[in-house]
């Protein structure tokens, strides 16, 4: 449970009331999922059927016919199914029992608007058929089916799932390495000279370029260092290398000029 300090701040969202002030009455009504797939590819019009209301006996009756052009429905692999839509449906309508209910969207992030209010809620049945029995029993299969499944090789797979002994990658990485050769110790004075040199064009080297220009192992190059080095631990050349004061040449050049 969050403490007292960590509570959200409620997030106030403006919700435009349009619709509720227009006094909008609209339907709540369920519908079967193929015809609100079907719906979901209707053209550009929009025109999806049509609704018919009737009285009989003082008691509506509602009944809703499918546009036959939104009646081809494809199976799970995307091809056409050997069933159709049922074109004719009833709707039932259901007592209100008390509740008040709105219609609430979201055009936007954070924009929402009361399109209106619930005056009848119902459900869209589609007429008994043996058509309609056979596309039941499609869309259990379907559902029945497992997302993944295993299947028989008939013959070894010689391209994608190849098990690979070394990658190219290490293949490159080992050639590399063959051409530079193992870092052997040079002689001391040997490594000096190249020290001395490189302080020469430069005063200030990180260890990595002073490895680079011996080819030396970096705890023996270090030793060397010590010795006629030090290394800078804070400043603008933090963690990097200079010679020491009785071995820098370029002072003394600079103080004889």
């Amino acid at each position: 449970m969050a403490s007292g300090g960590s509570r959200l701040k409620p997030q106030r969202i403006p919700l435009n009331l349009e619709g509720i002030q227009q006094n909008q009455r609209m339907w709540l009504v369920k519908v079967p999922k193929y015809l609100s797939q079907q719906w979901s590819e209707a053209s550009g019009s929009g025109e999806v059927g049509k609704l018919k209301i009737a009285t009989n006996q003082g008691k509506s009756e509602i009944s809703f016919t499918l546009n036959k052009e939104l009646t081809d429905i494809r199976g799970t692999d995307g091809q056409p199914a050997p069933v159709h839509a049922p074109t004719e449906h009833q709707f039932l309508l259901q007592t209100d029992r008390g509740q008040v209910l709105t219609v609430l969207t979201e055009h936007a992030p954070d924009q929402f608007s009361l399109q209106g209010t619930v005056v009848h809620r119902g459900e869209c049945r589609p007429a008994p058929s043996e058509n309609y029995m056979r596309l039941k029993r499609m869309q259990i299969e379907g559902a029945s089916k497992p997302a993944r499944t295993v299947q028989k090789l008939e013959k070894v797979v010689t391209t994608n799932y190849k098990p690979v002994a070394n990658h190219q990658y290490n293949i490159e990485y080992e050639k590399r390495k063959k051409e530079t050769g193992k870092r052997v110790k040079a002689d001391k004075d040997q490594v000096l000279t190249l020290l001395f040199a490189a302080f020469e064009k430069h005063q200030y080297y990180n260890i990595k370029d002073l490895v680079g220009i011996t080819m030396q192992p970096v705890v023996y190059l270090k030793e060397i260092l010590n010795e006629i080095g030090v290394r800078n631990v804070k400043g603008p050349h933090k963690n990097t290398w200079e010679l020491k004061e009785e071995y820098r040449c370029y002072q003394r050049a600079a103080k004889r000029e």
